[in-house]
């Protein structure tokens, strides 16, 4: 055989040929040496496998590697130019397939040559994992497969870890994922971009203003107030606008502050006696000033005073300001009416809860981002339980990523319910079509038998178009079933009803938030 059909040259040892057991770790190819790519023995296979992973672990972030290739991957054979592969749970298959099949088809073709074709599996039989830094596990471990992920059971005799700490493990990191981000100044979340940020009916105006900012700072509005309830995305829009500016304009100074590090530095320049350098600082050092949670200001009377100064000095220098709140302007006691009316000066917008779309959305782009395979059943399950608070609903995500992670298992409906501790099935015996008929008719004042009527007066349309989309969207009924209790209408008119309705929360702010309302009270 030539050279060229043996691309493991000088990394076998001749000595295998002989049954042999290899003295070095590494075992080196020769020239002559004669034998098919079909009958490498155990250890060397088991050597091909710790050269492939040592590969990968030299182009994959440690965290990464960890979890998906280090004591996970394994080398069944090779034969023929084909490389056949397994893994532990379908978990870590989807997760190697979307993201990492380039670099693992890189490491193969490095260790065993190039045009080999890859076969990924999920193992079927005991298999003890190989591991970078040592190709034999103690005897302690062991995995038993069954016939399913979710029936694997994992033996580590006495390092398995105790209940409470495999709880403490996942729900470190609900508490982690879900703090909310400390902003010092000019720190910036680089992960906090426009392109991260999912625009929906709740914030597009929000979104749409803070782009404009970030375009043409100082300029298109001087001064930009987002604010909302907690967990809406307003800090994300903080560090949006600060990473945009930041790429296009490098040469402007930008500080992002919170109105409790505000009143810090101010104290600390007054027992300095040094409050030059602190207006210096606000005045001049700064062409871009960014203050979270202003409304830690109420009651602060010498920290409002000097706030009121920095905003007006800034704005005569024509340099830019965005604040976020959690309340609009005039809404906030304990705060000077002279500074309510210049915060009130500013391009004032909302952030509301996200509706049932826009919640899918998040979801989505935070699993892909955080390597969380979540079947869409169970999404939309999140979606339906969580409402209010997009930090919440990310935390719900991080916790069953963590179990997944913990217990390498895969995250199916049952699971969901269990670990998030909710129970839709009760949910929906209470959530049917007449219960939502019913709330949709008392918030418009609408009778049901309206409704289900055929009428097409604008105020019933709206009305029915509405709880058909409720039905659809929040009741999972089927378009028949709406049909047949509005009126035994076509599955045609059903979807025309409930299109409607998505197109309008898409557009219309204001009908986004009745929708929103009406969704609350169901």
């Amino acid at each position: 055989m030539s050279n060229e059909n043996f691309p493991l040259s000088n990394f076998l040892d001749t000595s295998a040929l002989q049954g042999l057991i290899p003295k070095k770790k590494e075992f080196e190819f020769t020239s002559s040496l004669e034998k098919t790519e079909d009958c490498f023995s155990d250890a060397e296979i088991s050597e091909i496998n710790v050269e492939i992973l040592k590969s990968l672990s030299r182009n994959i972030p440690n965290q990464k590697f960890n979890a998906f290739f280090a004591n996970s991957l394994k080398l069944q054979k090779v034969k023929n130019k084909e490389v056949f592969l397994c893994t532990t749970s379908s978990f870590n298959k989807k997760m190697i397939t979307d993201y990492y099949m380039d670099l693992l088809l890189n490491s193969v073709n490095e260790t065993l040559g190039s045009n080999h074709k890859i076969y990924l599996s999920v193992i079927d039989k005991d298999l003890s994992m190989a591991s970078v830094s040592d190709t034999s596990l103690p005897d302690s471990y062991v995995v038993n497969k069954a016939a399913t992920v979710k029936k694997m059971s994992f033996s580590i005799n006495d390092l398995r870890p105790a209940g409470n700490e495999v709880l403490d493990s996942i729900n470190s990191k609900v508490i982690e994922s879900s703090k909310p981000v400390k902003t010092f100044h000019h720190v910036i979340d680089r992960k906090k971009t426009f392109d991260s940020f999912i625009v929906g009916p709740s914030n597009n105006l929000a979104h749409a203003s803070a782009t404009a900012v970030s375009n043409n700072p100082g300029n298109a509005y001087s001064a930009l107030y987002v604010y909302g309830g907690s967990g809406l995305g307003k800090t994300h829009l903080l560090h949006a606008i600060a990473n945009k500016i930041l790429e296009s304009k490098p040469n402007l100074k930008i500080d992002i502050t919170s109105a409790t590090d505000f009143m810090s530095d101010m104290m600390a320049a007054y027992s300095n006696n040094d409050i030059v350098s602190f207006r210096k600082r606000y005045y001049e050092d700064v062409d871009v000033l960014m203050v979270d949670d202003v409304h830690m200001l109420k009651d602060k009377k010498g920290t409002q005073e000097e706030f009121f100064n920095v905003f007006n000095e800034l704005q005569r220098r024509k340099k830019q300001l965005v604040f976020t709140s959690d309340q609009e302007p005039r809404e906030i006691t304990g705060l000077e009416d002279r500074i309510k009316t210049r915060l009130s000066s500013s391009l004032v917008v909302d952030i509301s809860s996200p509706d049932y779309e826009t919640r899918i959305s998040i979801l989505k782009q935070k699993a892909a981002e955080e390597n969380i395979f979540i079947p869409d059943n169970v999404i939309e399950l999140i979606a339906t339980s969580v409402k209010s608070n997009i930090r919440e609903l990310e935390g719900s995500l991080i916790k069953l990523g963590a179990y997944a992670s913990v217990f390498n298992v895969d995250i199916d409906l049952e699971t969901a319910k269990e670990q998030l501790k909710i129970n839709p099935d009760d949910h929906q015996k209470t959530v049917n079509i007449e219960t939502i008929s019913k709330t949709v008719s008392k918030f418009f004042s609408v009778p049901v038998a309206d409704l289900r009527s055929k009428g097409r007066q604008k105020d019933i349309t709206k009305a029915r178009h509405i709880a058909m989309y409720f039905c659809y969207y929040i009741g999972r009924f089927t378009l028949v079933q709406i049909g047949d209790f509005f009126g035994k209408r076509d599955h045609t008119s059903v979807m025309h009803g409930v299109n409607k309705v998505k197109g309008l929360i898409k557009t219309d702010t204001e009908y986004s938030k009745v929708i929103y309302e009406i969704e609350s009270l169901i």
